[in-house]
């Protein structure tokens, strides 16, 4: 009786031991089901990376009572620069959009004077091409114009009202400011478009040389009366037969020219972005396009350079410069106009400096 009774123990405590080493397996069991979908999908990295950076600045000088004279000045300017790219395998997808957009207000013209505006698009597809290691069969395509119309601020012939003999304040002091511009761009005014298709050489992360001998694109120009200044001629070569044709008025109301001028040539481009540590960086892009169509002119240059000088945590110091040349596009110049009444082909050069508020997003793999 008493060894059934030691059995009989033995067999229920054998079992409660099971029953427990059971019941934790089986909990195990559960976590490692309920954490693997969680562990999973955290290891699969996403083929996107996404950038995006806004840059406000503003300015302000009043003077009261100063001797040595001067402005009393308004300004403010915003900067976007916004990266999706996407990368597998041999492949990739780079898109980039930048807006800049900027005015001032000074008191020696009571008029609200644009000082910075562009649109630029560009969008890379690229496939590695086989048995080379930095080259890339590529498709470039990129857009770049203006959001709102855009003037040389001329000083007024005269400031005072004919009728009255009296200097022009408040409302017809503005309007005589306005009346005085001439004006220079506008929305697709100009515009250019291409698609270049070519090589990529990319030797390292910073350093991009794209060779397009098949880039094809269209300059626009939705102004007629801007039309002239981008050389947008029908198929009459001078002015004099045109004003023969349909006469002076048609001629400058640019209704003789035409609003889209296609291009076919060759592209090179080089884009540069280097950032020295976690507060400072330099970008910088250079593109060269030849005509094919039009070979008696220059390649049309342009070059842009940006330097990001984080200063504080949402404050940083920009420097932006862009250079332009284009022999197609006639600019006039007071001083000379006597000598080149329609304007001639010249350097074309922007610089700013701005400190400001700046703030980024950026993806993480």
């Amino acid at each position: 009786m008493k060894k059934l009774f030691v059995l009989i123990s033995a067999a229920l405590v054998s079992m409660g031991v099971y029953a427990q080493d059971a019941q934790q397996v089986s909990a195990d069991a559960a976590q490692a089901i309920n954490e693997a979908p969680a562990a999973e999908k955290a290891s699969k990295p996403s083929n996107w990376t996404n950038s995006l950076k806004t840059n406000v600045t503003v300015g302000q000088t009043g003077l009261t009572n100063w001797a040595a004279g001067g402005d009393n000045t308004v300004s403010m300017a915003a900067f976007i620069d916004g990266n999706a790219n996407w990368k597998q395998g041999d492949m990739f997808w780079n898109n980039r959009l930048q807006l800049d957009y900027g005015f001032l207000y000074a008191s020696s013209k009571p008029i609200l004077q644009k000082s910075t505006d562009r649109i630029y698009l560009e969008s890379k597809w690229g496939y590695k091409a086989p048995s080379t290691k930095y080259l890339y069969f590529s498709a470039n395509y990129d857009f770049k114009s203006q959001f709102t119309t855009g003037y040389d601020y001329n000083t007024p012939s005269s400031l005072v009202d004919p009728n009255t003999g009296l200097e022009y304040t408040g409302a017809a002091l503005r309007q005589a400011w306005k009346d005085a511009r001439g004006l220079k761009s506008g929305f697709l005014a100009p515009a250019y478009t291409n698609l270049a298709l070519g090589i990529d050489y990319v030797p390292t992360k910073w350093l991009s040389i794209n060779i397009a001998p098949l880039t094809g694109g269209f300059v626009i120009v939705r102004t007629p009366e801007l039309r002239k200044s981008y050389s947008m001629k029908e198929k009459a070569t001078t002015t004099e037969e045109m004003i023969t044709a349909a006469g002076s008025d048609a001629v400058a109301l640019g209704n003789l020219y035409k609003a889209a001028k296609f291009e076919f040539g060759a592209q090179l481009k080089a884009d540069a972005k280097v950032n020295v540590n976690d507060k400072f960086s330099y970008s910088t892009q250079v593109v060269l396009f030849a005509n094919y169509l039009d070979i008696k002119h220059c390649p049309r240059i342009n070059w842009d350079n940006r330097i990001d000088w984080k200063l504080a945590k949402y404050f940083s110091l920009t420097v932006a410069t862009n250079l332009i040349y284009d022999d197609t596009i006639m600019i006039t110049n007071e001083k000379d106009i006597e000598q080149f009444p329609n304007g001639k082909a010249r350097v074309q050069f922007k610089e700013s400096i701005a400190f400001g508020f700046t703030y980024t997003i950026a993806s993480k793999k």
